[in-house]
């Protein structure tokens, strides 16, 4: 295993850095001099409060001092990654806080032996320096079923404790009753992590191993071992072995969750995960809770506490009653407590309803009549044309930007398939404004990526310049505001090797269209012969524009898939065209 890369300065300063960086954007924030130490910034402000501390090893970033803040705590106490904060330290922080003026101090420590022993020597020594100091040490891991001497590890749950805690002593609690209701919120709290890949502390090489088809079940936030390890899930089934594990009463450090009872929720991301995965989580995790008839009366989604750059996640469950979530809904400046919203979650929100289409105008009605019937004739001679050349298409593509990924050209998945459909499901229109808008309806509602815009920019434009016009010089009118409205939003410009190089060239030509006594069927051939020549110069453009402006000109070695495929449609609707017309069935 190779040393994981890190952005680091240097890897002995690199927590001191982490913290100086912190501290340099939150005005709120101070460094306690000569220490791995941060306060806030307005400690007189505790003058007869209690004054709450925490910390630990660097790597969990926001945790530990990400929750230094108004209604939340007072101060941290950073070691090196993964390593206990020195005595020295938290003796320190505690003295600060001390003559400061705070009615008693508070350490809440997460359950691991260096952090217990650290912050409890530190503790006796305070006190015997007259100090009125408290300590609760929390335990809200789930993983082991017979969790040894140790007991449960602290994790993720411990940032609701610093919350709770932070609002009673802003409320003006005593340290007796914080410590009180403290002790017996974590008490009704839970939490378990999964992780799909290690972690590395900076200079070393990764802390474990998982195979590419694994994935890991309770492990610790510094990459501990889990309880067992599996089959990567789907999320959905991930969270339900999740939440199986941690409410099963066999297992003795479970959480008790009957139906009825109320939670506050965290999806906490390990690190690594991407924000998309983590509100898929999210999302499972709440249908999964409903599914057992529990009520999620808040949810927190994000990074809490992480273990540098592990690509997992933890749930955290904390039963509820009413005090409890108005200490979790109660404001604090710490800047990376959530600004998460007073209600429920749920997914039995009503979604809004999609807006009625407005009426249609008489001249849309369909009907069929000769001029239906060659429509339908051109439509699907575009069609045919566009799967006889799929196969054309699809290895232009894969020379320019696509093609490793192995998906066919946009055009060739999506418009056969989709103008088929329409076609059987009515009529189409036969006067042109109706049928290019409609079109274009179709295309933007069956096609993705750039493509479907560009091709639905320039039929809505087309369609209007068409409106109560159908003399031959409107389809040249109709070609231009078609081709500017895609230069407007699309970026590009004839000559930057995109579809516009075929479009262009065939608009020039059909401005012959605007001469009197011009034969439409002539003009529109020589406009897909131009459109043909200008697709195959697109061989030696550089790219300008379009995904293929990404690679290197010299790859590019044949012509642009999207001005072949105008160019052929063209050339299908010419075809459909000389077709002799059959009277309507």
């Amino acid at each position: 295993m190779e040393v994981s890369k890190k952005l680091v300065t240097t890897v002995s300063g690199c927590a001191d850095d982490a913290l100086a960086g912190l501290v340099a954007c939150n005005p709120g924030l101070r460094l306690l001099q000569g220490h791995r130490v941060v306060l806030r910034d307005d400690l007189p402000a505790i003058r007869g409060r209690v004054a709450l501390l925490s910390g630990g090893g660097s790597g969990h970033e926001p945790a530990h001092a990400g929750y230094v803040g108004k209604g939340m705590l007072t101060g941290v106490v950073a070691g090196a990654v993964f390593a206990s904060p020195s005595v020295g330290s938290v003796l320190a922080a505690i003295r600060a806080v001390a003559q400061a003026g705070a009615a008693g101090i508070l350490l809440i420590v997460k359950n691991y032996t260096g952090d217990r022993l650290n912050f409890g020597m530190a503790l006796e020594r305070a006190r015997a320096e007259g100090a009125n100091v408290r300590m609760v040490v929390v335990g809200d891991d789930c993983a082991f079923a017979t969790p040894g001497k140790a007991g449960r590890r602290g994790i993720c749950g411990t940032v609701l404790i610093h919350k709770v805690a932070g609002a009673l002593a802003e409320a003006g609690a005593s340290l007796d009753e914080i410590v009180e209701k403290v002790t017996a919120a974590a008490k009704a709290m839970g939490t378990l992590g999964l992780s799909l890949s290690p972690c590395s502390i900076p200079g070393s090489k990764p802390s474990f191993q998982l195979a590419e088809d694994e994935m890991e079940l309770g492990l610790g936030i510094h990459g501990e071992a889990g309880v067992r390890r599996m089959k990567v899930l789907p999320a959905d089934k991930a969270v339900e072995t999740m939440l199986e594990h941690m409410t099963d009463p066999s297992n003795s450090s479970h959480l008790s969750l009957t139906p009825g009872s109320s939670v506050v929720l965290v999806v906490n991301n390990l690190g690594g995960l991407s924000c998309l995965e983590l509100g898929i989580v999210a999302g499972a995790a709440v249908r999964c809770l409903e599914s057992r008839e529990i009520r999620i009366a808040r949810a927190l989604v994000g990074s809490f506490m992480t273990a540098l750059e592990m690509a997992g996640v933890s749930l955290t469950l904390m039963r509820v009653d009413e005090e409890l979530v108005g200490l979790i809904d109660a404001k604090t400046t710490a800047m990376a407590w959530p600004n998460i919203p007073t209600g429920p979650a749920t997914t039995r929100r009503e979604e809004v309803p999609a807006p009625m289409e407005g009426p249609r105008k008489p001249q849309d009605e369909p009907g069929i009549g000769p001029g239906t019937v060659r429509v339908q004739r051109v439509l699907e001679r575009v069609c045919s044309t566009l799967l006889d050349i799929q196969d054309k298409l699809n290895e232009l593509d894969r020379g320019a930007g696509d093609g490793a990924a192995g998906h066919p050209h946009p055009v060739v998945a999506s418009i056969p398939t989709a103008i088929r459909e329409w076609m059987r499901s009515r009529p189409p229109p036969a006067a042109p404004a109706q049928l290019l808008s409609a079109l274009a309806d179709v295309l933007l509602e069956q096609m993705g990526g750039s493509s479907g815009v560009l091709y639905g920019l320039f039929l809505t434009a087309a369609a209007r310049s068409l409106q109560g016009r159908s003399d031959s010089p409107a389809w040249a009118d109709a070609m231009d505001a078609g081709i500017e409205a895609m230069q407007r939003y699309g970026g590009a410009a004839p000559g930057d090797r995109t579809m516009l190089d075929s479009l262009c060239a065939a608009a020039q030509a059909l401005h012959a269209l605007r001469s009197p006594g011009a034969d439409p069927l002539r003009v529109l051939a020589a406009a897909v012969q131009s459109a043909e020549v200008a697709a195959e110069a697109t061989r030696h453009m550089e790219a300008g524009a379009g995904r293929a402006s990404y690679i290197r000109s010299s790859r590019l070695e044949q012509p642009d898939p999207g001005a072949v495929a105008v160019a052929a449609v063209l050339g299908a609707v010419l075809e459909g065209l000389r077709d002799p017309l059959e009277a309507p069935h």
